[in-house]
């Protein structure tokens, strides 16, 4: 990996719709979240969120203030971050990881009366547990069953 990445973390806009429709990801990793073009930020406290690498949409990601993060934390300054996806064409480039370990300090900026990140993990999505893992999120031994299984509730703590 360059330390050259140049990564950030922007509110979503309007500017970035045709670029987003454009991410693709392989069926084993669609499973496990979704595609922004398949997003739809229906509710106030939804900020979906984009990852941008010299100004390009490389990633997306949702991050919630709304009663769905009471699901996975009882802290009521918790966010949940959902729906976390890089396009396909981007991937294994570092920008993920980049990305994850800008998101204390951007929450810390942009929402301030946050001070932790909760999500779930499929139990299955090994590659994202290890991201998670790496950029600092803990296993609370949490567990819950989605859709496709066994979900791991992870927290960091801002």
């Amino acid at each position: 990996m360059q330390d050259t990445i140049n990564i950030e973390l922007v509110h979503f806009s309007e500017d970035y719709v045709e670029q987003l429709h454009e991410f693709e990801l392989p069926a084993e990793q669609h499973q496990f979240t979704a595609l922004p073009k398949e997003i739809t930020i229906e509710k106030v406290g939804q900020y979906p969120i984009v990852i941008l690498s010299n100004n390009i949409p490389v990633g997306f990601f949702v991050l919630h203030a709304t009663e769905r993060v009471q699901e996975y934390s009882s802290n009521p300054q918790a966010m949940l971050l959902t729906a976390l996806s890089m396009d396909h064409k981007q991937q294994g480039k570092g920008y993920a990881k980049k990305a994850m370990l800008l998101l204390a300090d951007f929450v810390k900026h942009e929402f301030k009366e946050y001070n932790e990140i909760v999500l779930v993990v499929n139990h299955k999505n090994i590659a994202a547990q290890n991201l998670y893992i790496n950029v600092g999120f803990e296993d609370n031994g949490e567990r819950r069953m989605g859709p496709i299984g066994e979900q791991i509730v992870m927290q960091l703590h801002l």
